[in-house]
């Protein structure tokens, strides 16, 4: 069997971290990518960071790769989510794009997230879709400025969503399939930090986000989903949006 060569990008924790992990364990090479303990550091909210993102893999795997894994992310009131998650993820796979042409079986995805059908401002998602990042960054600020911070991490997903359905097509051209896996609450670090260890907090979102087979759910569901995405077996899948998410999907819009 050939061994595969992996680019998992937020790969320092989380479901970042869990997917390396997972896919290392299957005797795949894996070239971890990340802001800090990985082997290529990029930050990649910015175009000097995407640029060292691009060049530091292409280094490292000799100038082909089997797969993209784009994680990294953000989830803060702050324009810095939507260059993270929305653009960030874009340079990310348009990048490293040239690589996985070199492969006789290429595949990428992308993280999105549940929340993307729950809370997204339909004008900030327009305005990424522009591919104006100052313009998006701007109308994050503004959502901020509002007391609307909260709708910047959604509305960068359902954006990329979005991006994703459409670019699906020419990347199927090339022969990659390219799809998306949207968790819902999962118990990562970021996560109990963030709300889960708050009991109100954690309610709230349990009730707007209802998950009927467990919350918040476990991450190395998500880490084998993602490792199957961008394996050899997924030849036929494409422009999809995988709601991984204990069933809160269905729920919301049944």
């Amino acid at each position: 069997m050939e061994t595969r060569t992996y680019v998992v990008t937020g790969a320092a924790s989380g479901i970042g971290a869990a997917t390396a992990g997972h896919l290392a364990s299957s005797g795949a090479k894996v070239i971890r990518c990340d802001v800090r303990d990985a082997d290529v550091l990029a930050d990649l909210t910015t175009p000097q960071g995407r640029d060292s993102l691009v060049s530091g893999v292409t280094a490292a795997s000799g100038g082909r790769i089997d797969g993209v894994v784009a994680v990294a992310g953000l989830a803060l009131p702050s324009e810095l989510t939507v260059r993270l998650n929305f653009f960030g993820t874009i340079a990310t796979l348009e990048g490293l794009r040239p690589l996985l042409t070199a492969s006789p079986r290429p595949r990428a995805v992308a993280v999105s997230s549940l929340s993307a059908i729950v809370a997204a401002d339909e004008s900030l998602v327009e305005s990424c879709l522009t591919m104006d990042e100052d313009a998006a960054a701007a109308a994050a600020r503004a959502l901020v400025e509002s007391g609307r911070g909260r709708a910047v991490y959604p509305s960068s997903k359902l954006a990329l969503n979005r991006w994703l359905r459409r670019a699906a097509l020419s990347w199927a051209g090339s022969g990659i399939p390219l799809n998306a896996v949207a968790p819902g609450v999962v118990d990562t670090l970021t996560a109990r930090t963030t709300f889960l260890d708050d009991p109100a907090a954690r309610a709230l979102v349990a009730a707007a986000m209802p998950q009927p087979l467990g919350f918040p759910g476990p991450v190395e569901a998500i880490a084998s989903l993602l490792a199957w995405t961008v394996g050899a077996a997924n030849s036929f899948m494409t422009g999809q949006i995988l709601y991984a998410d204990g069933g809160a999907e269905a729920t919301l819009r049944a």
